[in-house]
């Protein structure tokens, strides 16, 4: 196990995004790894037959295999495997012309959802070597290696470590690194393995066919058509014409990949603030040991949130599997934390929680914690016996367990809303959201008014009394009948009449009365409607009952 490293990766995507234009408009100092994987949909089906490692076996004698889908009321080859495509087969030809040319062919219906699963899933393996990730059509992603590669040896080191890991999960990938978007993808599909400096961009581009500029088919037949075949050919002539004749798409491919225009790599996910990871030598397994790792790098985030002067809210923790699967395990604190002790505990149990879900496989060689969501920390004073007691603090901890453990939202809080219907006016929401940072625009917007009784229990929906006779047309009843007994009423307050907003229109406008029956039991009840002759004729509810 080698030493852990802290990534402050804020500060690095900020490095990445301030570039400059110097010498005729080149963008400076950025790096891109571009991956390009040619079989992929053939692959996942040898992955699913023959394993993860299947190109890492001996060979064996298999038929092609083709991927073929409907299109305009015939089948036709939507990928291919490596095998097929030396017989001369190639995307979008008749299914029924292949099978005449290769019968022994092996054909499966394609699963665009799966192709584009399994892509995701090779996304988040990319994590490890950089967070800037994003996904490039149906088969490639782009990385934003700046500043990452001297953490594997090298952009050379970097790149022979991916297609070894690759190749070991299966996969054919083509890779090509260098500064601009454009140049690193041509140099992935058409010279793989290339790196490519900051000034090499232009002789790279040169001797490649037009499809190297990602340019719209009909704007390279029209270049074909007139006489121009490569690259280098279009580089050679004047911009005006060129602009006038093919529009203006084709300068922007060709700007973009001479680094003239800059074109950024958009992260598939949110970049956290801070992260600190542990490459292992030996890949680890068992539960216990992660919680350790956990509690180590959660110590090593505690000096930069410090640093900071902010506490936790948010975590991920990622495991790196070695055959390429990812685990993600999120916790959420009601209060900004920054305790390796306490992080410690919320993710055993979160691991608790995952119980036989949560799969190893052959180990994990990767571990990362990451601070998705920070806040202010704010310090206590300690006593003069040297004790912090902080009663909120040990029920936002157990709270945040019991949510780590059985899911976010298991515990809820009441908190006000701002409605005068007795309904509405309280609303139950997940503790963690009730707390000071983020529940004081809720909680604090309408503070209880002590003036208005309210009993000490509601119902959660009104029931239908039967009110046979009323002291006037406006006024109290003098007895009703609730739950099949008769109340006879010797003390009433009210009406209190209560109107829900006015953009709510399906609610009508309600007089509450106060009542006490003869038996000292007080009630909490409303009229719907008035007795003015009119139908429908008033109806009378029980909303509470007082202590």
């Amino acid at each position: 196990m080698n030493a852990h490293s802290t990534k402050d990766t804020a500060t690095k995507d900020t490095a990445t995004k301030t570039v400059t234009l110097l010498d005729g408009g080149m963008v400076k100092g950025q790096r891109i790894l571009s991956l390009w994987f040619p079989y992929l949909a053939a692959e996942r089906i040898w992955r699913q037959r023959l394993g993860r490692a299947w190109r890492s076996r001996p060979p064996v004698s298999r038929p092609p295999l083709v991927l073929s889908h409907r299109q305009q009321n015939a089948q036709r080859i939507a990928a291919l495997d490596k095998q097929a495509e030396a017989l001369g087969l190639k995307r979008g030809m008749g299914l029924a012309d292949a099978r005449a040319m290769h019968p022994a062919i092996d054909a499966v219906e394609t699963d665009p959802q799966a192709d584009h699963s399994l892509l995701e899933g090779l996304a988040d393996w990319c994590d490890r070597y950089t967070p800037l990730v994003s996904l490039d059509g149906e088969d490639g992603l782009f990385l934003d290696i700046t500043g990452c590669a001297h953490l594997f040896g090298g952009e050379r080191a970097m790149l022979d470590d991916m297609s070894v890991r690759f190749f070991q999960q299966g996969f054919d990938v083509r890779i090509g690194i260098a500064s601009t978007t454009g140049t690193a993808w041509a140099a992935a599909r058409f010279a793989s393995g290339r790196i490519v400096s900051a000034s090499d961009e232009a002789a790279l581009l040169a001797p490649l066919p037009l499809s190297a500029l990602r340019i719209e088919p009909a704007i390279r037949t029209s270049l074909e058509s007139v006489g121009l075949w490569t690259v280098g050919a279009v580089m050679g002539l004047q911009r005006a014409p060129l602009m006038r004749r093919f529009g203006s798409k084709l300068l922007l491919h060709l700007d973009r990949a001479l680094g003239r225009l800059e074109e950024p790599v958009s992260p598939r996910m949110p970049v956290p603030a801070l992260s600190a990871e542990r490459h292992l030598a030996e890949p680890i397994m068992l539960a216990e040991d992660i919680e350790l790792l956990v509690k180590a790098l959660a110590a090593t985030l505690q000096a930069d949130l410090e640093r900071r002067g902010e506490g936790v809210r948010e975590l991920e923790l990622l495991l790196f599997r070695v055959d390429g699967a990812v685990t993600r395990l999120r916790v959420r604190t009601s209060q900004p934390v920054r305790e390796p002790q306490l992080v410690h505990k919320l993710f055993h149990e979160r691991l608790i929680a995952v119980g036989d879900g949560f799969d190893a496989g052959y180990g994990f060689d990767l571990v990362r914690l990451c601070v998705l969501t920070s806040a202010a920390y704010e310090t206590s004073q300690i006593d003069l016996a040297g004790e912090m007691p902080d009663e909120a603090a040990s029920i936002a901890l157990f709270t945040d367990r019991i949510n780590a453990r059985l899911g976010q939202g298991t515990i809820l809080q009441a908190a006000n809303v701002a409605s005068h219907s007795p309904e509405r006016a309280v609303a139950m929401v997940p503790f963690e959201a009730s707390g000071k940072s983020a529940a004081g625009s809720r909680s604090d917007a309408t503070p209880p008014i002590p003036s208005l009784q309210r009993p000490i229990r509601l119902f959660r929906s009104p029931e239908p009394i039967d009110v046979p006779v009323t002291e006037m047309p406006e006024g109290p009843p003098r007895q009703f009948r609730w739950r099949r007994a008769l109340h006879k009423v010797v003390r009433a307050e009210g009406p209190e009449r209560i109107a829900s907003e006015w953009w709510l229109k399906e609610a009508p406008t309600r007089d509450y009365f106060r009542i006490e029956d003869v038996d000292g039991r007080r009630y909490w009840l409303y009229r719907q409607g008035l007795y003015d002759g009119m139908e429908p004729a008033p109806r009378w509810f029980m909303h509470g009952i007082f202590a």
